[in-house]
């Protein structure tokens, strides 16, 4: 089973709405950037029928080296993790 490329996710969304693919490859670019400008903003981004971006903290903690064993130090950070959504998750189990 393939995934989907953007090439035909781009195609597909573009016959079945029956707009131009650079209006809807555009309007992609135009989500991904306010998802952005959100995530940053307000830590969370809501994507109806999908699910949510969150803006979440890592501690630092201890890792290992795999290749020599040595413990190293992992410094804090800032990640983003995806929570699908429970009208999703039903529709695909």
């Amino acid at each position: 089973m393939a995934r989907l490329t953007q090439t035909e996710i781009v195609n597909q969304l573009a016959e079945t709405s029956g707009l131009k693919k650079t209006d809807v490859k555009g309007f992609f670019e135009a989500l991904a950037s306010l998802a952005t400008a959100e995530v940053k903003k307000n830590g969370e981004f809501t994507l109806p029928g999908f699910g949510k971006l969150k803006k979440t903290h890592r501690k630092a903690r201890e890792g290992r080296n795999p290749a020599t064993g040595a413990t190293i130090k992992i410094p804090a950070k800032t990640t983003v993790k995806f929570s699908i959504g429970k009208a999703m998750k039903d529709a695909v189990s």
